[in-house]
């Protein structure tokens, strides 16, 4: 098996992929295969009845904002039930519980917003990883629901704590766990995915909500983090800075949880809270600002969709009601147009279009066009508040609320 180091070549082939072992109609991690939203499927259906496309299986779940994620025939949901965080795999085709494991936890949170875990797993190299809202990192064998390891990161490294309990959903890549743990001396860590200890630690940073990429700067693999701070991207091999970018919103009382994205030699991020939307360009160790406003694309905590030179998202804040559906020019900012009332959303490019599930609980899909919204299909599926991020998987789509996970055919 490959280990800490490799060729440079196979290095980047895992980097864009991130696992040697995906399948072809996997969505192993948060936003997909390459963390980016996008799905390489086609010839699905997007001829919907009124109460839109065919339940295939639907479940009660426990407590939690974390997304499901598919490999082969197995579902991955991470939930709490009582007192217990639980990783629970699931048939994909027909919901049926396969294994769980189960773990006490000690998180509360002091909002009374919801108790249960907000990341979402990782799957890759026969292991499911996961990281719990009082920062219970662990993994675990897919095929058979072992724990291969696990530790606390508040005991190990006494981060700060943050307003929400922790989301950052873990980055595997090769041989290696990348995590914004948030504590001095460790504000980045990156762990041996096959043990658990400690590879390299980097920055101050505290934690954010953001769930870090994977990208090629530079001709190498860079993990690509949006901390408390604003951006780090830091070589995997060390934890060096390669670039860092400092893009907070002021107020304190506020999150930054969308991913960055990264396009060839550009990094755009965006947060809420007066701050906005950034494009940065690297080159050679600089750092230039193509462009920012609070204008164009700012995401409390959603993550846009680039789709050709065009970026798909949600503007605006879900507290104050009012968040907008934008298509925004990648290269400029410039708002091509806005969907009023559309509610923050998650997104998929798909098949030549886009699918959105937002806050309400609706499903639509729209045309992935600088010309305007055109909504070509819509169904309500869950209640209020949703907030995970579907996945799609082999033609099926798993969406869930706060109460109930359910899988709908997009097949034709």
């Amino acid at each position: 098996m490959l280990r800490l180091r490799f060729p440079l070549a196979l290095a980047l082939a895992l980097a864009l992929a991130l696992t040697l072992t995906l399948r072809a109609g996997d969505w192993p991690n948060l936003h997909g295969p390459a963390r980016d939203g996008h799905s390489a499927e086609t010839k699905l259906n997007w001829d919907w009845p009124k109460d839109g496309p065919p339940v295939v299986w639907k479940l009660d779940t426990g407590a939690g904002w974390a997304s499901p994620v598919v490999s082969g025939e197995s579902l991955i949901l991470f939930h709490r039930v009582g007192d217990d965080e639980i990783v629970a795999c699931l048939n994909a085709t027909t919901g049926k519980e396969k294994w769980k494991y189960t773990y006490t936890t000690k998180y509360k949170d002091d909002f009374g917003f919801d108790n249960g875990p907000r990341a979402t797993p990782t799957i890759a190299d026969g292991a499911v990883y996961t990281l719990g809202a009082n920062s219970d990192l662990t993994a675990v064998g897919i095929a058979t629901g072992k724990k291969i390891w696990s530790r606390n990161l508040i005991d190990d490294y006494k981060p700060a704590k943050g307003f929400f309990g922790v989301a950052c959903s873990p980055l595997v890549v090769g041989k290696k766990v990348f995590v914004n743990v948030g504590a001095k001396g460790a504000g980045v860590v990156c762990f041996d995915a096959t043990d658990g200890k400690e590879v390299w630690k980097s920055t101050d940073d505290g934690p954010s909500y953001s769930s870090p990429t994977i990208a090629e700067i530079d001709g190498k693999p860079a993990a690509v983090f949006l901390t408390r701070a604003g951006l780090r991207v830091l070589d995997t091999d060390n934890g060096k800075s390669l670039y860092d970018f400092a893009w907070r919103p002021r107020d304190n009382a506020s999150v930054q949880a969308a991913t960055p994205l990264v396009w060839k030699d550009e990094i755009f991020l965006t947060v809420s809270y007066a701050t906005g939307g950034v494009l940065l360009k690297t080159k050679k160790g600089e750092l230039t600002e193509v462009w920012s406003n609070d204008k164009s694309l700012s995401s409390q905590y959603n993550t846009p969709v680039r789709v050709g030179d065009y970026l798909y998202g949600t503007n605006g804040r879900s507290d104050l009601g009012a968040a907008q559906l934008r298509c925004v020019v990648w290269k400029t900012g410039e708002v091509k147009w806005s969907e009023a009332k559309f509610g923050v959303a998650s997104l998929i490019a798909v098949d030549g279009g886009l699918l959105a599930l937002n806050e309400a609980g609706e499903l639509a899909r729209f045309d992935a066009s600088p010309d305007g919204y055109k909504e070509r299909a819509r169904a309500t599926l869950l209640t209020k508040p949703t907030r995970p991020s579907p996945a799609l998987a082999n033609g099926l789509l798993y969406v869930r609320d706060g109460k109930q996970l359910m899988c709908v055919s997009l097949k034709k």
